[in-house]
């Protein structure tokens, strides 16, 4: 089982920074790619940004050149640095982790989420 905790969220101006920390434990063998997902109040949640071993990060298109997402495979961490916010990025973060065990089974991860409010 793995656990996840996430931290950063709070409230923002419109044009703010807002960091996400993502710390991953528990028992796996390899953390393969780590992420974010978004679900603002009646809309579907959508992935933000993803990171996976060995491969260029991946965006949604609204938040490319504004969102970086990093990782500290040392801490299994990861991290979403989040500038100029705009109001549309108010939703709930949910922190997203696939994991390898050494059977080669790979198991899927979500955090309780973290509430972003951008005001403008």
């Amino acid at each position: 089982q793995v656990q996840l905790v996430e931290s950063g969220g709070g409230l923002v101006q419109a044009g703010g920074s807002l960091r996400l920390s993502c710390v991953a434990s528990g028992t796996f063998f390899r953390i393969n790619t780590m992420g974010w997902y978004r679900q603002a109040p009646g809309k579907q949640r959508e992935l933000v940004a993803s990171i996976s071993n060995g491969r260029s990060p991946n965006y949604v298109n609204s938040v490319e050149g504004r969102f970086t997402i990093s990782r500290d495979n040392a801490k299994n961490t990861v991290y979403l640095q989040m500038n100029v916010l705009k109001p549309e990025d108010t939703a709930i973060y949910y922190c997203y982790v696939r994991t390898t065990m050494i059977t080669g089974r790979n198991n899927d991860y979500w955090g309780h989420g973290t509430q972003v409010t951008v005001s403008s």
